[in-house]
């Protein structure tokens, strides 16, 4: 069985300050599992390094003010694309990330307060009915 998983969580160096969130739960499904690895920001078409982003309503703001909710909006999608083509059973994706955060992202004012909410692509693949889970739920798999 396949699962969806960011790939920063996977240890790929590919966050918006250039490291990773190498996640050793997260790496021990790989004895359950074949993890298929997605960055939705570089899939969109954001460097790394970049300026730090968060959800503001349905926006994606930089912290220099820059809009980037399109290119977050075409990384949710290249990561739907993927986990269709894989044939995904679930997601495993980074919590609080204005991508792949489930449940509680950061509000959008650049001062670490979180919201209820979901990232771009977490809400795109519970919209297409596909689970999400992020490393701080690996015991509900």
């Amino acid at each position: 069985m396949k699962i969806l998983v960011s790939k920063c969580l996977l240890g790929e160096n590919c966050r918006y300050c250039g490291d990773n969130c190498k996640n050793e739960r997260v790496l021990a499904l790989k004895a359950r599992y074949t993890l298929v690895g997605v960055c939705p920001e570089q899939d969109g078409g954001l460097p790394t390094p970049r300026q730090p982003a968060e959800r503001l309503g349905e926006k994606v703001i930089a912290r220099d003010g820059r809009d980037v909710t399109r290119e977050y909006e075409a990384g949710a999608q290249a990561a739907l694309a993927t986990a269709l083509r894989e044939g995904a059973a679930f997601a495993v994706l980074k919590a609080k990330s204005p991508s792949c955060g489930k449940g509680v992202i950061y509000d959008g004012s650049f001062t670490g307060a979180k919201v209820s909410g979901n990232g771009v692509t977490a809400q795109l693949l519970l919209d297409n009915g596909i689970p999400v889970y992020t490393e701080d739920e690996i015991e509900n798999i």
